[in-house]
């Protein structure tokens, strides 16, 4: 997958059909910038910041795999949110087990069920600040890639996240985007 643009929302879903993923995201206040299919996967594009009113884009893409939404998809739906803004500078938004401000929301977050499996920020060896039910869901292709462990492989290493980003697109997965 490459790079996503500047303050953008990108929720991945499989299991949903991609015009009723699209539907649901629109009434969220924020259209679709673009919208996609590929690998399993449909996917919308958003542009980032807050919607006027009502739920951010990340606790959507996790109630759409939840109760919410189960008479409409059942309980197969999993949903990857990828978010292009920069990582929560808020005071409340530096613990990972706290909201962060809906400006920011995680960078990446994977659902099933209606819950966080797993999300942290990207870059910057945030990535060794997990939560959610799995945790270590990346954790083996983290230490790997060593983006997550005791020394870093070099100065600026991820900094920006790339190498993150290709670990997540290639362990679930995920298609280009336009």
């Amino acid at each position: 997958m490459n790079r996503l643009p500047p303050d953008t929302f990108a929720t991945f879903c499989r299991g949903m059909d991609t015009g009723l993923l699209q539907r649901i995201l629109t009434d969220s206040r924020r259209p679709a910038r673009a919208v996609g299919e590929g690998a399993g996967w449909g996917w919308v594009l958003q542009d980032a910041g807050a919607a006027p009113y009502g739920q951010g884009a990340e606790e959507l893409a996790r109630d759409i795999t939840g109760y919410r939404f189960v008479e409409l998809v059942g309980d197969r739906a999993e949903t990857v949110f990828l978010a292009s803004t920069p990582a929560c500078e808020c005071p409340h938004g530096q613990n990972y087990m706290v909201p962060h401000c809906p400006e920011h929301p995680f960078q990446f977050a994977y659902h099933r069920g209606g819950f966080e499996q797993l999300y942290f920020n990207l870059g910057a060896r945030r990535e060794s600040r997990r939560g959610g039910a799995m945790p270590d869901l990346l954790l083996r292709e983290f230490l790997e890639a060593g983006v997550v462990g005791r020394e870093p492989p070099e100065p600026g290493f991820n900094e920006d996240g790339a190498v993150t980003m290709r670990l997540i697109s290639r362990h679930f997965g995920l298609p280009a985007l336009p």
